[in-house]
């Protein structure tokens, strides 16, 4: 898989994919990640990329040039499957939506800044629009990690188990039960005995139930779906 991250701040994206889970997907070559400052798609020659809104208003919002620039220059190379803003003002992101996304071969992902996009880059250039949560961040730049993480964690050969992120909450519209390492008694506080017994039949109903129990507590609308 191929990611192109198209941003106003592309400095901000480079530490979490230098360690853990997606530098090893990197580093496996089982996906490639590209940052596109967008400064260097401006024909501005102080490579402005925002302006003042039409009507009035507070806020600075990108404009659809160099955005539009950047993304003609990739489409020169690459065929993209989906091109995503992240904004707030969007469908939030969910596991059935990694899970379609982590199929896909080449996506861009355009990461919202200032007071938002020009409105034009959303009715003409994108074809799908994520948010990550129902509040307003300095940039579309974190919601562009987490929406990578959640992708690319998913893409065989990534995880040392794959069948880890089959078993992740939200998977089947439960959320995970509750895990236990070692040491079984820790300060008098024990393991379900269960969890101990080797009986694999049993966990696997026990562990049904617990997430039963914790939806229905935390999440209740996922058991309705």
């Amino acid at each position: 898989m191929r990611i192109d991250i198209l941003s106003a701040t592309p400095e901000l994206l480079e530490s979490p994919f230098s360690d853990s889970i997606l530098k090893r997907a990197i580093d496996k070559k089982i996906v490639q990640i590209h940052f596109h400052n967008l400064r260097n798609y401006s024909s501005d020659k102080h490579q402005k990329i925002d302006d003042y809104q039409f009507g009035g208003g507070s806020g600075m919002v990108l404009m659809i040039e160099p955005i539009d620039n950047c993304i003609r220059e990739l489409k020169k190379y690459n065929n993209y499957d989906e091109i995503i803003l992240m904004t707030p003002d969007a469908i939030l992101l969910n596991q059935k939506i990694s899970n379609r996304l982590s199929t896909l071969k080449n996506i861009i992902i355009i990461c919202g800044h200032y007071k938002g996009v020009d409105q034009r880059v959303r009715d003409n250039l994108i074809t799908m629009e994520l948010s990550i949560g129902n509040y307003v961040l300095s940039g579309g730049e974190l919601p562009a990690v987490v929406l990578c993480d959640s992708i690319i964690r998913l893409i065989p050969g990534v995880l040392n188990n794959e069948t880890s992120a089959l078993t992740d909450s939200f998977q089947d519209n439960l959320l995970a039960p509750p895990v236990y390492t070692r040491p079984s008694n820790y300060n008098n506080i024990r393991v379900p005995d269960l969890l101990l017994s080797g009986d694999k039949t049993k966990i696997e109903d026990w562990r049904e139930k617990k997430s039963i129990e914790k939806t229905n507590k935390l999440r209740p609308e996922m058991l309705d779906e």
